[in-house]
Formats: structure tokens, sequence, C-alpha cells
């Protein structure tokens, strides 16, 4: 990769914000969890027009992508009003799968909110199969893989649930 290329990619992707909607709110107070999702599907939307599998590739190749697993943590509470910011970082990839990891803001406080940690499969429209992606996308991916793995590990990547994994209870305000 050259320094150009690594100049211009986002370590991490810093390309998603969104406010807390009054509707989202649940009978806590607070984001409801199923919004949390929602939210962190608009980012993975942004995520994959950055990385060049967003709509203009899917008009023009019958492909699309399935996620196959995600983990959500709820680290603190947000509020009606908030304002968010996802924050995105791709943790790996091969021919037909991408595995990558979000972490929602208060992007006020700057308080991390929530982590999402996901694996997408890259799929045929027609056959409804996993099938390779493009090379020019592989090699953006290398481009952003390369960017990316100086990151930092967050503690909630590869965290597996279970009564013996830890405290999880959320922060209050």
């Amino acid at each position: 990769m050259s320094a150009a290329t690594a100049a211009a990619i986002a370590a991490p992707f810093d390309g998603f914000r969104s406010l807390v909607k009054p509707e989202w709110i649940d009978g806590n107070g607070h984001l409801n969890m199923a919004h949390y999702v929602l939210i962190f599907d608009h980012a993975t939307d942004a995520w994959f027009e950055y990385l060049g599998l967003g709509s203009a590739h899917r008009r023009a190749n019958p492909i699309t992508t399935f996620c196959l697993e995600a983990h959500v943590t709820y680290q603190r509470e947000v509020r009606e009003g908030d304002p968010l910011r996802v924050t995105t970082r791709l943790l790996g990839f091969d021919a037909k799968r991408l595995h990558y990891f979000h972490e929602m803001y208060h992007a006020g406080e700057g308080y991390l909110a929530a982590t999402n940690e996901l694996m997408s499969l890259h799929v045929s429209q027609v056959s409804r199969r996993a099938t390779p992606m493009a090379p020019e996308i592989l090699a953006r991916l290398a481009d952003v893989q390369a960017a990316h793995d100086p990151l930092p590990r967050a503690p909630q990547i590869g965290r597996v649930m279970g009564l013996a994994a830890g405290p999880t209870a959320p922060k209050g305000r």
C-alpha cells in the first residue's frame, strides 16, 4: 500500500452519525435494544459504501451481503436526543466474508455506549449462495486491513457470553 493510499484510509472508519429519536425510547427511558441494532445496521450500510460494497455496487452486480453472526454489548445508556457517532474497523476478511467491529459513542460526551461485532457473507442474488468478492473489493479490503491492524484491540472483540465471562452491567449516567 502506498503512503497516499494509507493516508486516505480512515483508521477506524468514522462515517456514521445519528440522533436518538423519541420513538426509539423504551419504558426505561433510554434507547431500546432493537434500535441499537438498527443504528448499527445503518452504520454497516455506510461502512459498505466506504468499502465499495454499497448500493452502486449492488445495482451493477447481482450480489448482496448476509449477516452470519452479530454480537452487541451495551456499555452505557443513551437517551432521547443524544448525538451518536459510530466508528468501524475491519478485523479480518477472506474471499467471501468480512469480520468487522462497530463502536457507538455519545458524540457530545465521548463515552462508549455500545459495540457490535459482525461477520457478513458476500452472496450471489441469483444462486443465494456465498460468492467471492471482486478483485478490486478484495484489494480495497487489504488496504483497509493494513490501516486497521495497528489499532488497539477493544476488549469487547471476540467476547464470550456467559456467567463466567465477567460483569456486563451497563453503566448509568
